[in-house]
């Protein structure tokens, strides 16, 4: 399964590819899902670009990309929307128009609070542990952990010659992970080598513009249907060095 990662917390400085309104949104994902994704994972946000957990901009983007695929879709539940547990867990709570699932950082204070609230109100919850944190051992050690959806083993190491190691180090730390399904991602420079992993592997993957905007030849990707093409063929393919730009935004309601 190739799930799609629309936008991330980018914003209009990543590039006009990177869709930022509920009908650009919708918009991306359909390409997507023709070209193959399964999923979509977005990232709602504010009139000026910042990721946001409101019930208002999460219903608007729901319902706009709903209109348009047939796929399971999911949202951030990030720290940086909204740092306050509590008040993320309130957010949750007054969503009007819920996702198929949504991410939990679990290294992110809150995490399991705002985990119980998600399933709660029957919200798939997505585990992500990423490389490099604590949050593998907590969520191994979680009364919630056989609850969850699926696992998301997200590498944050972007050098594309040491992610695939750290993608490896990062399973090994999971194990079995209470048996439940696992999706493996990279970010920027690493996102390809991670993915082609995944792929040898036989894990769920994701791609999209929230882990990279470029191709697996170095030239920036004009859409997430692109990236979701060169996610479905990427056997071999040596791996250039590729960053993330700086994210900008103007606050979150």
């Amino acid at each position: 399964m190739i799930q799609v990662c629309l936008n991330g917390p980018r914003s209009a400085g990543d590039g006009a590819a990177v869709p930022l309104s509920p009908g650009a949104m919708a918009e991306s994902a359909a390409e997507a899902v023709a070209a193959g994704a399964a999923e979509v994972h977005v990232h709602p946000k504010t009139p000026c670009g910042d990721d946001a957990l409101s019930p208002r901009a999460v219903a608007e983007v729901l319902m706009a990309i709903r209109a348009v695929v047939e796929v399971p879709v999911g949202v951030t539940t990030g720290a940086w929307a909204e740092p306050d547990p509590d008040r993320r867990v309130e957010r949750v709570r007054s969503w009007t128009v819920l996702p198929d699932h949504a991410s939990v950082n679990w290294h992110e204070p809150g995490a399991e609070l705002v985990a119980a609230a998600l399933l709660e109100r029957g919200v798939g919850v997505e585990a992500g542990l990423w490389s490099g944190t604590d949050g593998p051992r907590r969520f191994l050690a979680s009364p919630l952990a056989p609850r969850v959806l699926r696992v998301l083993a997200e590498v944050v190491d972007t050098d594309p010659g040491t992610a695939e190691e750290s993608a490896r180090s990062l399973l090994a730390e999971l194990g079995t992970a209470h048996g439940i399904p696992l999706l493996l991602h990279g970010e920027d420079g690493g996102a390809w080598p991670v993915l082609r992993l995944a792929r040898q592997s036989g894990l769920d993957t994701r791609i999209g513009l929230e882990d990279v905007l470029f191709l697996p030849d170095g030239r920036r990707a004009a859409s997430n249907a692109e990236l979701v093409r060169a996610a479905r063929d990427v056997a071999d393919i040596r791996w250039p060095r590729v960053g993330r730009d700086p994210h900008s935004g103007c606050g979150n309601p």
